[in-house]
């Protein structure tokens, strides 16, 4: 009939917290895959050389992302030295302790137990560097976490022999993630997401370049499975992952973000499962149980 119109329907508006629980996913999905693609692709190469092709092809997918939306891209010292120091920091150190001491013998069971003091390290130190409050809630959170974390990987842990300089590589590569991570929420809060991105994973190829002249002998086997990590770690990880984590570092506090690193092992072993057929054992259940009770805690926000 003439004169009636249908009211228009608008779309639901997506909440906060909802938009972070989705980012939040998202991430430990695709960080957790990243285990699985340090495992495919180290045999093929030495770390970094298989890092430094893995920056190249992210950096270059960024920038392409970048370009096509229209992006702005950091501007002078004051945005462009932040950027990339931490990059440098965060994607870098981080990748290459993390590459080495699993290249030198360490198990990456042991190696993600290493990492997982990350979120205590954070706690420690957000207070002091960025004026952060950390609750007894969040700290209970954060220590059952650490026990889900090693219920989890404990098996991966047993008859193990103790590698003291991948063991160091490690504790680098913690202490790059745990920097990187501070740095970020206090001078990168502004940075445009791809063309920064883009522009920090440009310098890690860089200085992965550098360090595979001066001490790699540059021998790459391109093989299938190879060619799967490279892909795999580039789009997945440093394209997806560390994308999401820096949204989440954007819009809430970097404590109770880096609480969810706690949820990366348990990925990496479901993904392991799901891949490989590796059997995941009672106390593994209980331990992602454990763990994902301790990231409830540390990550959810006060009332």
């Amino acid at each position: 009939m003439k004169g009636l119109t249908m009211p228009a329907i608008a779309a639901p508006a997506i909440s906060p917290a909802s938009r972070d629980r989705l980012l939040a996913l998202g991430f430990v999905t695709l960080y957790g895959a990243g285990f699985v693609g340090a495992r495919l692709g180290l045999p093929h190469a030495e770390p970094f050389a298989f890092l430094a092709l893995r920056f190249v092809l992210a950096a270059g997918i960024l920038a392409a992302i970048a370009l096509a939306i229209g992006q702005p891209w950091p501007q002078g010292r004051r945005q462009l030295l932040p950027t990339i120091g931490a990059g440098l920091l965060t994607v870098g150190v981080f990748s290459a302790g993390v590459f080495y001491s699993i290249a030198g013998g360490l198990p990456p069971a042991l190696s993600a137990l290493i990492i997982a003091l990350h979120p205590i390290l954070v706690a420690v130190l957000a207070p002091a560097l960025l004026g952060e409050r950390v609750s007894g809630r969040q700290w209970t959170g954060l220590l059952l976490g650490l026990l889900g974390v090693f219920l989890v990987l404990r098996h991966g842990l047993a008859d193990q022999p103790a590698l003291g300089l991948p063991v160091l590589y490690s504790f680098i590569g913690l202490l790059g993630l745990s920097a990187g991570n501070l740095y970020q929420k206090a001078r990168c809060a502004d940075m445009p997401l791809f063309t920064g991105s883009a522009l920090q994973c440009a310098s890690c190829a860089a200085a992965c370049a550098l360090g595979a002249l001066a001490g790699e002998t540059g021998d790459i086997r391109w093989t299938g499975e190879f060619i799967v990590a490279l892909v795999w770690m580039a789009i997945l990880v440093s394209v997806g992952a560390v994308s999401l984590l820096y949204q989440l570092i954007r819009h809430g506090q970097v404590s109770r973000v880096a609480g969810l690193f706690y949820l990366v092992p348990v990925s990496a072993a479901m993904t392991a499962y799901a891949l490989f057929g590796q059997e995941i054992a009672a106390t593994q259940w209980l331990g992602i149980a454990v763990a994902g009770t301790g990231v409830a805690m540390a990550t959810r926000a006060a009332r």
